[in-house]
């Protein structure tokens, strides 16, 4: 409901000079269907919608009768252009999936598009402390908590990880970068433990959790400190994984987060052969913020020799790429430029 009342405040559909938008849109709507049917709404959301809409509620402060009426007109016109077949989309899908895939894998499938309707255990962990979440299953079986940790937010996962003590950290890290699929003898192991800490239950398999990329971003997430220690430990385990994680850790979408003075110290390390070939497969966002950081004649001869150049392989674009990407964090361990602040999406 939120989601619609605020796509319904961005379309601009009966908007006036006092009409409100996004997370106080919903939270008018939800002031107006009183405390009960609000409270109903409010569980099936996010606890990072809940918050949002909560300090809405708090700061709306005075609401005129038409700002209300704007607010309810517009969430009105937009649902009633939503189409309706006359059938819940859940049942819907679910017996599609089974006459077409079998139950097991229907099931499967179902878990992988709602993993929370299926895990309401795990997605209870959500809406506790970080610190209290790490203190419960902190001394729990290493696939255990690379299991929680994967299903979690990625901030939450870093406090887990930095919570753990040093030997089992990169333990962990290797377990939920190699966790594909939840099998459900597993599950029904961690259904126990959860069901006895919250007396909550779940039973269906939830796949797609963990891998390389999951355990990248949580890493990103952890203080460079930590970073630094985990990776060194996960190196000594397995070199391999290690310099794979590291590779999702930092892509050439992240040099957006270095600021002009890093870039700037970048691009003259770079060749301009390597840098014709990486922005080759760059989107345009990447090749302004170099072309911005650069002299006039040095941006207008690269962008000429972008149009010239012929069509490259994949491959030697993203070698290219990789090869800026270690210049700058030889340049990062040198002091010279900063990669980001950790804790967001990139490092």
């Amino acid at each position: 409901m939120a989601e619609a009342a605020e796509k319904a405040e961005n379309s601009g559909a009966g908007d006036s000079a006092g009409s409100i938008h996004g997370s106080s849109s919903a939270a008018i709507l939800l002031m107006a269907m009183g405390e009960d049917n609000a409270a109903n709404v409010l569980k099936y959301m996010e606890p990072t919608d809940v918050q949002a809409i909560g300090e809405a509620m708090n700061a709306i402060g005075s609401i005129s009768q038409d700002q209300i009426g704007s607010t309810l007109d517009n969430f009105i016109q937009k649902i009633e252009k939503e189409s309706s077949i006359g059938v819940a989309p859940g049942s819907y899908l679910q017996d599609m999936l089974e006459r077409a895939l079998g139950k097991e894998r229907a099931l499967s499938v179902m878990a992988q598009i709602d993993k929370d309707s299926i895990a309401p255990a795990l997605d209870s962990l959500k809406w506790m402390p970080d610190s209290i979440v790490a203190k419960l299953i902190s001394d729990e079986h290493p696939q255990f908590i690379a299991i929680v940790m994967s299903y979690l937010s990625r901030e939450k996962a870093a406090a887990i990880l930095e919570g753990l003590s040093e030997e089992r950290k990169a333990d962990v890290v290797v377990r939920v970068s190699r966790l594909e699929t939840v099998q459900p003898k597993a599950l029904k192991e961690i259904d126990a433990i959860i069901e006895k800490r919250f007396g909550q239950s779940f039973e269906t398999e939830l796949a797609g959790a963990g891998g390389i990329k999951a355990i990248a971003e949580i890493l990103n997430c952890v203080s460079t400190d930590q970073e630094n220690l985990i990776m060194e430990n996960l190196t000594a385990l397995d070199a391999e994984l290690a310099t794979d994680i590291r590779e999702k850790m930092f892509v050439f979408e992240n040099l957006l987060t270095i600021d002009d003075r890093g870039i700037q110290s970048l691009l003259r390390e770079v060749s301009g052969e390597i840098l014709v070939k990486a922005l080759k497969g760059a989107d345009q966002e990447i090749r302004n913020k170099l072309f911005k950081n650069m002299s006039s004649r040095a941006a207008s001869l690269l962008q000429d020799d972008l149009e010239a150049s012929a069509p490259m392989k994949l491959a030697d674009v993203e070698e290219a790429q990789k090869e800026i990407l270690t210049i700058a964090q030889t340049l990062a361990e040198e002091g010279k430029i900063s990669l980001g602040t950790k804790g967001g999406d990139f490092v």
